[in-house]
């Protein structure tokens, strides 16, 4: 994939600054996102998505440094988890005490990755942070695959879209427990 403009990393950034939903593509499919610390903004994309609070959501990033902050894990974790990163790998960490319901549901942990996909990686960096990612779709429907598709499902949406290719997995990103290694969805 080609090095996606500064200006359009720039404008997507400062679009997730101003609590607005962020549609991009990630590894397989493409990801609804938004600054998880904004309550109003991660609302929105529920109610958009038709998702329950309860089930959480995935934060993603350009590095670990960027998913500390909302994450607890301990030594045996780590050494489980950072080999696969940065890659298409999802793991769900126990969360910090801090981190608010609307982000982890009802769960006392929270599903994080470091993203290897170019565009997401740009995005974060420029951001700053952890981003959230949820697949752009309305819930128990088929995730959208192009920025045309995330159009035609969300028209009526204020969403910012940034276009450019997935990495082509078949599939969404497998998720994994870092307790103890067990595999949550393939």
């Amino acid at each position: 994939m080609a090095y996606h403009s500064h200006f359009k990393i720039h404008m997507a950034s400062r679009a997730l600054q101003q609590g607005k939903l962020l549609a991009y593509p990630t590894e397989a499919v493409y990801g609804l996102g938004c600054d998880p610390l904004n309550e109003a903004a991660v609302m929105d994309l529920l109610r958009i998505k038709q998702r329950p609070v309860y089930k959480g959501l995935i934060l993603i990033a350009s590095d670990f440094s960027q998913l500390q902050p909302f994450i607890n894990p301990d030594p045996d974790m780590l050494l489980r988890i950072m080999p696969s990163w940065p890659g298409p790998v999802t793991w769900v960490v126990p969360a910090q005490t801090w981190v608010p319901t609307y982000l982890k549901g009802t769960h006392h942990s929270i599903a994080v990755r470091v993203s290897d996909h170019p565009l997401v990686r740009q995005l974060c960096a420029s951001y700053g942070g952890a981003i959230v990612s949820t697949s752009a779709n309305i819930s128990n429907q088929a995730p959208a695959r192009s920025a045309l598709a995330v159009r035609k499902k969300f028209f009526l949406s204020d969403i910012f879209i940034l276009s450019a290719e997935t990495s082509q997995l078949s599939q969404p990103t497998a998720i994994y427990n870092a307790q103890d290694g067990r595999c949550l969805r393939q």
